[in-house]
């Protein structure tokens, strides 16, 4: 049985890059259907096009990847695929009703391996993700209050804070997200100000207390 696939991503070189890898090696097990580039054309891609499997970005212009698998009915398979191994968004897809998770550096084969998995009902992680779901169900994760505590944040805040946490330079953050060194400042004055912290050094903490770098 070759199994149908979506690919879901808001990058196009990316999508282009994950077709043409499962259509060299998979062309005996899967089929790249389509694909889509935020949520509603996520939505109305799985409606029309009933896939096996969605490959599905966590962060999507509309209201990211967990908002797609809310909106499409029952049945349909999900495996995340991001660069994110963040805590929260793991546990945020998975709530949603992923089948799994696998970040980007994953290779070919391991994707295609992937997709039979959740096709065939197993739960599929990365090595490192896995451990985050396991703590979540286990409570050594408080979901609710990291939930919470980023529900205040809006989506480019929670990029600028990751990389606020993991150690990056104003300059840095401003080239990786393609903006602007005083918008950065910006957006961090905003999120210290929205968690009631006093300094980067205390961001720091805070995210690594919550897993999120």
């Amino acid at each position: 049985m070759i199994l149908s696939v979506l690919v879901v991503d808001d990058h196009a070189m990316f999508r282009t890059g994950v077709r043409a890898e499962l259509e060299r090696l998979g062309t005996a097990r899967v089929e790249v259907v389509g694909e889509a580039e935020d949520v509603d054309t996520a939505v109305a891609a799985v409606e029309r096009l009933r896939p096996d499997v969605v490959l599905l970005d966590v962060h999507l212009p509309g209201g990211g990847g967990p908002e797609v698998i809310r909106r499409t009915q029952a049945g349909t398979t999900f495996l995340a695929l991001s660069v994110s191994d963040a805590a929260e968004d793991v546990i945020g897809v998975i709530r949603a009703g992923a089948r799994g998770y696998v970040t980007k550096n994953i290779s070919a084969g391991e994707l295609l391996d992937a997709i039979d998995r959740v096709a065939g009902g197993d739960a599929v992680f990365s090595p490192r993700l896995a451990g985050f779901v396991l703590d979540a169900f286990a409570g050594t994760i408080e979901v609710a209050q990291v939930d919470e505590d980023l529900d205040r944040l809006t989506e480019r805040e929670r990029e600028v804070m990751r990389l606020i946490a993991r150690g990056y330079a104003y300059k840095e953050v401003a080239k990786e997200l393609f903006i602007s060194v005083k918008t950065v400042e910006t957006h961090v004055s905003s999120v210290l100000r929205k968690l009631q912290l006093s300094s980067r050094h205390e961001l720091t903490r805070w995210a690594s207390d919550r897993r999120l770098i």
